[in-house]
Formats: structure tokens, C-alpha cells, sequence
């Protein structure tokens, strides 16, 4: 399996995440979280990869 997501990969799942949100809705803003991991990096050592990163609308 690779370690990589594709981007296809990653606006389906959203997606998904979306048309859940029409069939069922709710009263609150529904956020999706994405956590990336970095191999060989320490996050207790090099803080240069900290923040926050936005995908455009879909």
C-alpha cells in the first residue's frame, strides 16, 4: 500500500463527507480535520512545519 493519498483520493472522501451533510442535515458547521505526518521529521526538534493549511471550496 502506498503511503501517499492521491488528490483525487482526498476530494472524494470530502465529497462523501458533503453528501452526508445534505441527507441528514444539522444546525452546526460540520469541519473536516486532515492530519499529515512527515517521515524523519521531529516535531519536538524542527517547528518549521507547524500552522494550519486551507483546501479551496469544492
Amino acid at each position: 500500500m502506498s503511503s501517499k493519498v492521491s488528490r483525487d483520493t482526498l476530494y472524494e472522501a470530502v465529497r462523501e463527507v458533503l453528501h452526508g451533510n445534505q441527507r441528514k442535515r444539522r444546525k452546526f458547521l460540520e469541519t473536516v480535520e486532515l492530519q499529515i505526518s512527515l517521515k524523519n521529521y521531529d516535531p519536538q526538534k524542527d517547528k518549521r512545519f507547524s500552522g494550519t493549511v486551507r483546501l479551496a471550496p469544492l
